[in-house]
């Protein structure tokens, strides 16, 4: 399972597309056929929470020829799958900061808050069933 940040997006599309999205806490890791959530950045007008879908494709960005450290990134494509009921984003995620807590909430403020730039994360099962309750 996985979660995305970016730059806000319209939330009735049914498909969204990421190019060269910079990953992070595994997110590399993302492939066809896994579940993603999807988060409008808040930096850029965003909402927090918007979507869920099932990623369509999932291309990992070829490295910078001379550039010695880089952060993986990927381009991926999402179908949409629901539409989220009750608002996530830093507001409510703010308080969680105990990172020791084991909480959804904490990881995904840690991940998504702690550095503030868009990504693409792996997420804990336990995140995603509660991220699940929010469709």
């Amino acid at each position: 399972m996985y979660v995305i940040k970016a730059e806000s997006v319209d939330p009735q599309a049914r498909t969204f597309s990421f190019t060269a999205q910079k990953t992070m806490y595994g997110g590399k890791h993302i492939a066809k056929g896994d579940t993603i959530f999807l988060f409008a950045s808040e930096t850029f007008g965003g909402s927090g929470l918007i979507a869920s879908g099932v990623v369509t494709s999932a291309t990992p960005t070829p490295r910078k020829p001379g550039i010695e450290r880089q952060t993986p990134r990927v381009s991926i494509a999402i179908r949409r799958t629901a539409l989220a009921r009750r608002p996530l984003g830093r507001d409510q995620l703010k308080p969680f900061s105990n990172w020791q807590d084991g909480r959804p909430e904490t990881e995904l403020n840690f991940k998504f808050y702690r550095q503030s730039t868009n990504k693409v994360c792996g997420i804990s099962p336990e995140t995603a069933a509660f991220l699940r309750g929010f469709f």
